[in-house]
């Protein structure tokens, strides 16, 4: 592909199919997965959940998302995504994954996937959740997890990736992609729960610092800082 001109490149993906081009992200993520080495830090914090067939609300940054589903010991996980076209997309590739879906965001369909998530969480299945998605701004917290946790009273768990050798796009994410060969770490943090007498919005804070906490220290496995492009 990289040796055809981008008009050429546009065209072959527009005759794509959905679920063609999504099966087809699907398989480079695989095989990208395969060369590279990955660490579990507090993968034990999932697999308890798991044991106890309880349901948590896993986020994390809409930059991080591709490695993140290597994460997840089992049981059933629903991801939310935005109805916007970009994440139809992201959407069938989860289901390639396996992963549920809750379609929804907060500029369109969020009354309807707040409800979803809610019923999801009460059967103690699982949501994934990007809370800066689905456009930014770009690892900022909006309150609709610090909502679904505190009307759930499920745990928020935090979970970060980070690679020793990336590339950043130019997207307003700055979508992050481990090069072949790299060294990855994935990490899980402490899970919080919204306390009875916590506003939303201090809630949401706290999720936000926690968020940016296992960032922070999953970049910091690594001596080169992952924030740049190269």
């Amino acid at each position: 592909m990289s040796l055809l001109n981008k008009d050429v490149r546009r065209n072959l993906l527009r005759k794509m199919s959905g679920p063609t081009l999504a099966r087809l992200v699907y398989g480079i993520i695989r095989l990208l997965r395969l060369t590279i080495r990955i660490e579990v830090r507090g993968g034990e914090v999932l697999q308890d959940f798991y044991r106890r067939g309880e349901g948590y609300v896993g986020i994390f940054w809409h930059g991080r998302l591709l490695m993140i589903p290597f994460v997840y010991p089992g049981g059933m996980v629903h991801v939310l995504i935005g109805t916007h076209r970009d994440g139809q997309l992201i959407a069938d590739v989860m289901e390639c994954f396996g992963f549920g879906l809750v379609r929804g965001s907060s500029s369109k369909g969020g009354r309807e996937a707040l409800r979803d998530m809610l019923r999801l969480l009460k059967e103690n299945d699982s949501i994934a959740i990007t809370p800066d998605g689905p456009r930014g701004p770009a690892e900022e917290a909006k309150p609709g997890v610090a909502q679904v946790a505190r009307l759930s009273g499920k745990a928020v768990v935090p979970i970060a990736f980070s690679a020793s050798r990336v590339m950043r796009l130019t997207s307003w994410d700055r979508f992050l992609i481990p090069k072949p060969f790299s060294r990855g770490v994935l990490i899980v943090g402490e899970p919080l729960y919204c306390q009875p007498d916590e506003e939303v919005e201090a809630f949401r804070l706290r999720v936000e610092d926690a968020l940016k906490r296992v960032t922070a220290e999953a970049d910091g496995c690594f001596p080169s800082p992952v924030h740049g492009t190269r």
